[in-house]
């Protein structure tokens, strides 16, 4: 069997870093790791190519080689999940979907006229999927009644990638989380109970990219790193040794909950492995508004002590919030500008409320008649998909105005700098001449920041401030710099989009019937 693995486009999104990867010469931040995982499981006798679309478009030749096309994606995803299914169909492929979109809204797929929709985890439907294959079956639907281990989860396939392409690798040690909270979809696809990888099982995807011979960042995927606690110790224990073997090859970013803070046994292990940076699920600095959405992890203690404790251990925060939960009072996005500049956290990623399909929220706001039709996109540039307590379009000016400034560039290259004056130094670097790639960026970052830009005075003093702190924390610092060379110009992304589509809704408001308006 010819596979032809396929990962369909993003938007532009808080994430995609366009112009901060032009710097490097990089297309995608993130390689398709579900994609490399299910051609491990697939045959290994069966041929594979993989295109990431993010990268570059399929090519005529590849496109006639396939004889099954694969694809998988997040809802973000969608729109160019069902233009590829549609251009393989037109050519007479047979297409197969699986992924955490198709699983949570299967029936968007299947209308597209997909031949196979591989539901759940592929550990479990993927091998029941085969057998359909070999049995002569062109349709199927496989489903999952359990959650499989992730023990049996073989080496991703890492050599399909076009590794130069990326500016992360990705690697995944376990899939769940333990905590509740309404909105999140993550509990709904791979439950509450963390399941991990072994930490020589987990080795071996970290010895296999390095025989490759990928060198710098990974980021740890898991949607809470530290969700199994004991285990996730077992594992840096395990990392300790190897990465000292291979003189520190890797710099590691994940996801974890606050709760990180509350322990200090943890927060050592990950600066000892070389974690550099940690994304933290904030929401919002609304005590009610947490408790309302049943993030109860968030309101034990202090988030900005917690906030401080993580950054005083070497790991820079990146954090999450979320506008509109319910119940919240008005001036909730100067609430967050205040508690992002009091913290310095540099990259505050900002979006408002979506009810994700089969979350706690979506079935709530079903029951209540408060939804916005079926679809969902969670975007930063998107207005919220359902009717929310206080007026949208008071929650939509604050969500714009909040994003401006915390974008602004002198706000951000000064919370960034006092990110770095209180951040913990790191305690390993891998020594290395700087190549060609890295001193075009270098060049093009001191131009447009410590020449071209206002703010130039200010790059200096605070760049040779950080230089006089530790000259181990430049590299780190001038690279979150060069983030906001994509904020600046997503910002006003964010500014159009989203006053564009409230024009549109308070247009339509005004021909809403009487029975949804008494909703509203």
């Amino acid at each position: 069997m010819r596979v032809l693995l396929l990962y369909p486009l993003f938007p532009k999104s808080f994430w995609s870093f366009e112009k901060t990867l032009e710097l490097v010469n990089r297309k995608a931040l993130l390689p398709p790791l579900g994609l490399v995982t299910v051609a491990a499981i697939l045959p290994q006798e069966w041929e594979f190519k993989l295109v990431d679309r993010n990268v570059r478009d399929v090519t005529e030749a590849e496109w006639d080689w396939a004889e099954l096309v694969v694809l998988s994606g997040m809802i973000v995803q969608k729109d160019d999940m069902v233009a590829l299914t549609r251009e393989a169909k037109l050519r007479g492929k047979r297409v197969a979907v699986g992924g955490p979109f198709v699983t949570s809204v299967p029936q968007e797929m299947e209308a597209a006229g997909v031949d196979y929709l591989v539901l759940d985890e592929g550990e479990i439907t993927l091998p029941m999927f085969v057998a359909a294959i070999e049995r002569g079956e062109t349709h199927g639907v496989f489903r999952a009644t359990e959650k499989p281990a992730v023990t049996e989860t073989p080496i991703p396939r890492y050599d399909l990638l076009e590794f130069d392409a990326y500016d992360n690798m990705s690697i995944q040690f376990s899939r769940g989380c333990p905590f509740q909270c309404e909105f999140c979809d993550i509990i709904v696809l791979y439950g509450r109970k963390p399941r991990t990888k072994d930490p020589k099982q987990l080795i071996a995807e970290l010895e296999r990219l390095y025989e490759l011979g990928w060198r710098g960042s990974v980021f740890m995927v898991d949607d809470n790193f530290i969700g199994n606690k004991r285990n996730v110790k077992l594992l840096l224990k395990e990392m300790k040794g190897w990465l000292a073997q291979k003189n520190y090859p890797f710099m590691f970013t994940t996801e974890a909950s606050v709760d990180l803070a509350q322990d200090p046994e943890l927060m050592d292990l990950m600066a000892e492995c070389n974690f550099r940076a940690v994304f933290l699920g904030i929401e919002t600095p609304d005590e009610d508004s947490l408790a309302l959405t049943k993030k109860f992890q968030n309101t034990r203690d202090s988030l900005s002590e917690a906030v401080d404790a993580i950054t005083a251990s070497g790991l820079r925060v990146m954090a999450g919030f979320i506008m509109g939960f319910d119940g919240e009072k008005p001036g909730a996005g100067d609430r967050v500008v205040r508690f992002v500049e009091k913290t310095n956290v540099p990259m505050a990623m900002f979006s408002m409320l979506q009810a994700l399909p089969n979350t706690a929220l979506w079935h709530r706001l079903e029951k209540e008649g408060r939804l916005l039709g079926k679809g969902a996109n969670a975007n930063q540039t998107t207005l919220m998909n359902f009717i929310p307590t206080r007026p949208i379009e008071e929650i939509a000016l604050e969500y714009i105005d909040a994003f401006w400034k915390l974008y602004e560039p002198k706000t951000y290259l000064d919370r960034t700098f006092r990110h770095f004056m209180k951040i913990g130094i790191p305690r390993h670097s891998r020594s290395g001449s700087l190549d060609w790639k890295s001193i075009r960026a270098l060049s093009i970052l001191l131009w447009r920041q410590g020449v071209v830009r206002n703010t130039r005075f200010r790059f200096w003093v605070n760049l040779y401030k950080i230089y006089q702190r530790s000259p181990k924390l430049i590299a780190h610092y001038l690279t979150v710099c060069a983030f906001f060379e994509h904020f600046h110009e997503y910002r006003q992304l964010v500014r159009d989009q989203i006053t564009a589509q409230l024009e549109a809704y308070l247009a339509a408001k005004k021909e809403m019937p009487t029975e949804v308006e008494k909703v509203a």
